[in-house]
Formats: C-alpha cells, structure tokens, sequence
C-alpha cells in the first residue's frame, strides 16, 4: 500500500475531514480539533512531566499510552520577537509546550507522524 493510501486510511479511521486537515506548501497539518479527535477515538491518554519552566522557555516530557504501546516524547517553546530568536511569540510558553507534546504524542501513536510530513497545528 502506498504512503498516501495508508494515510488516507488512517485519517478515515480516526474520524478526520476537510476541517480537520489543511496542507501547507511543504506538509500536511493536522488541526488542534483533529489531534483532540485522534486522541478521543485512540482513547490515547497522556501524563506530563516538566521539564524546565522559566518565563521565556518552557520543555515537557509526554509519556503517551494506547492500549499496550506507550511512547515518550518532548514538547518546548521558546518566546522571542520573531522566528530568528524564538519559536513562539506567545507568552504562555508552559501551554504551548503542552500542545506541542501532545500533537507529537498523539500523532506518532496513531501512526500519523511520520507520514509525508504530517505535524499538529501546534507543532507547524
């Protein structure tokens, strides 16, 4: 089965449409509703560990589990002025940290991650 058909499987199955979905030049992006509807439908649970906060940086480990796989994975932020500096310019770098781990956990557990480039909304 080629990638693309597997990928259209798995987005059929977790429940995915048009509004879930939206392609970027370079990669397919997953929107946050997506990610929580994966999760629901994977009935993927997450606990969070932090692993350093400070006002302009923030890392979670995620430790994911579906059913008997369990993975570990990272979420940060970096608040600057632009992307030259930093990688968000929100300030609540712990939540976006979370999101980020969350979309990658999710994704990589529903056998989305390394598909032609998909990334969580929180993650592009």
């Amino acid at each position: 089965m080629k990638e693309k058909e597997i990928m259209n499987k798995l987005f059929t199955e977790n429940g995915l449409d048009k509004e879930h979905v939206f392609k970027h030049k370079h990669y397919t992006i997953i929107t946050r509703a997506g990610i929580d509807l994966i999760q629901a439908k994977k009935s993927i649970f997450i606990d969070y560990e932090v692993v350093r906060c400070e006002p302009n940086f923030a890392v979670l480990k995620a430790v994911a589990v579906m059913g008997s796989k369990r993975i570990i994975t990272f979420g940060s932020a970096l608040k600057g002025s632009s992307y030259n500096d930093g990688n968000t310019s929100q300030w609540y770098v712990i939540e976006t940290a979370e999101k980020r781990a969350m979309s990658r956990a999710v994704l990589k557990l529903a056998g989305l991650y390394g598909l032609q480039d998909v990334y969580g909304e929180d993650e592009a």
